[in-house]
């Protein structure tokens, strides 16, 4: 399920950075790492495992938010010619952190039970030590790191024609964010190897429209501090840029999964269709927030046709996402093939593996590819962890929700607490099944998402004026109800 990002924009030392450092606290966010785990982290930083095939060669770049340090993917893209004319050739590069961590270890150990990045509108909580997630092991320019290289060949239409992977040496030529790259492409100054994300990655969205599959472009929401010291919340929309870029990593993804489904052994990401009950309520939050929503029209079409950028289909999206609950890991082995396969938001077999800085599974897939790809069995230790990792991810993903709700809850409450009383525009977007007294508002302004409770049956789909009735930073409570 994607997550719904938020970043803060306000100064050091602030009441909110405060405030989310206090939530940390109580959550029992951990600030550090242990002695023994930043001891072998700093070990295995200066003697990791270097593979012998040497791809340094390849002019590999990484598009990463402003201020990354933790890169775990780089690519380089190229024309190729193919029988039926023009191709592609995505080399895509992915930190190897196997080479970096010893099964059993103690960074690995400390990996099992933080499982993955914690993100925060201010500071993110790492899965490894900064000395490898943000040093040795990330794909920074200019350095040579160890990773696990793909080789995807795709034809004119941008359809999987082969793939490989392998062990290699890197080394990342330039470092782009998504407002660099979007400028350079959209002003024509992009060389070749960049300019082709944007050729890909649409013929990949088609590729992906004719699978019916989904991509949500959930916009970022951001907290600003106003000059009287209070807040401000607002979206911004992703650039095109940011699509592209996940299409690439979505195709990676989709090539691993293929690859280990074709060996017998792996660990896919799953996703059950979406329940009609889940769709009936996206239809009431289409209805209540003015978006049409033609029954002849499926959910991905839908979502296709929406601009980010505009308020209540950005709130839309927001919602959307309720589409991937009930996302899990499958793992399988060779004359046991996994019960469910297909990821549906995909529409196709799916796999992670393309963030192992920030996500366990990730490094288990990419040593199940390689072994896949050489023909060889999977090691001992990838192996015998499969059955056990869902459960694993299932906890991690678990505890990073519980803390980006609470995060959620904390920002809305601060923003709105000198406003008690004071009353806003809404949409009534979404009633409790068993209270239809309660329901969920959405405000014209700011850009919030809470919960109003009346006492009478609340008016689904029409425009409302509510009035704050609680909003409290200590308990992450706000609450609304009909002015």
């Amino acid at each position: 399920m994607p997550r719904r990002h938020m970043s803060v924009k306000a100064a050091d030392g602030t009441e909110l950075r405060a405030a989310l450092r206090t939530l940390r606290t109580g959550l029992g966010i951990p600030e550090t790492f242990p002695p023994a785990v930043l001891a072998e982290a700093e070990s295995a930083a200066a003697d990791p495992r270097m593979p012998e095939a040497d791809a340094t060669d390849i002019p590999l770049f990484t598009i990463d938010p402003p201020g990354s340090k933790d890169l775990d993917q780089a690519m380089h893209l190229a024309r190729r010619d193919t029988a039926g004319g023009t191709g592609y050739r995505v080399h895509y590069a992915i930190a190897d952190v196997a080479a970096f961590v010893t099964p059993g270890g103690a960074v690995d150990t400390e990996a099992h039970r933080r499982v993955t990045t914690l993100y925060f509108p201010d500071t993110r909580v790492p899965l490894h030590p900064p000395v490898l997630s943000e040093g040795a092991a990330s794909l920074l320019p200019g350095q040579e790191r160890p990773a696990v290289l793909w080789r995807i060949d795709l034809d004119a239409a941008g359809a999987v024609t082969g793939a490989d992977v392998r062990r290699a040496r890197v080394r990342s030529r330039a470092r782009y964010d998504y407002a660099g790259v979007q400028h350079a492409i959209d002003s024509g100054t992009a060389e070749e190897p960049l300019a082709l994300l944007r050729t890909i990655g649409l013929l990949r969205e088609q590729q992906e429209r004719q699978r019916s599959g989904i991509s949500l472009n959930v916009p970022e929401q951001e907290v600003a501090e106003r000059p009287d010291g209070g807040y401000v919340l607002k979206y911004r929309a992703p650039l095109a840029a940011d699509a592209w870029n996940a299409q690439i990593s979505l195709l990676t993804g989709m090539t691993a999964a293929d690859l280990m489904l074709s060996s017998g052994t792996g660990i896919l990401r799953t996703l059950p269709l979406a329940p009609q009950g889940a769709v009936a309520r996206l239809r009431r939050v289409a209805e209540a927030l003015r978006i049409d929503w033609p029954h002849h029209t499926s959910y991905a079409d839908l979502l296709r046709t929406l601009d980010p950028r505009r308020p209540a289909h950005a709130a839309f999206l927001q919602e959307a996402t309720a589409l991937f609950r009930g996302a899990d890991y499958t793992p399988f082995h060779p004359g046991h093939p996994p019960p469910q396969a297909l990821h549906a938001a995909v529409a196709a077999p799916y796999a992670h593996c393309t963030a192992p800085l920030r996500r366990l599974v990730d490094r288990y897939a990419s040593e199940l590819c390689l072994a896949a790809a050489a023909g060889q069995p999977p090691p001992d230790w990838a192996a015998a962890a499969l059955d056990g990792l869902p459960a694993t991810m299932r906890t991690g993903t678990h505890h990073a929700n519980d803390a980006e709700r609470a995060c959620l809850d904390l920002v809305e409450a601060l923003l709105l607490r000198d406003r008690l009383g004071d009353t806003f525009d809404a949409f009534v977007i979404d009633l409790h099944d068993a209270d239809p007294a309660s329901g969920t508002v959405h405000l014209t302004d700011p850009a919030v998402l809470a919960p109003l409770r009346g006492t009478a049956p609340l008016p689904l789909g029409e425009r409302l004026r509510v009035r704050l009735v609680e909003a409290d930073p200590e308990r992450h409570a706000v609450l609304f109800a009909p002015a």
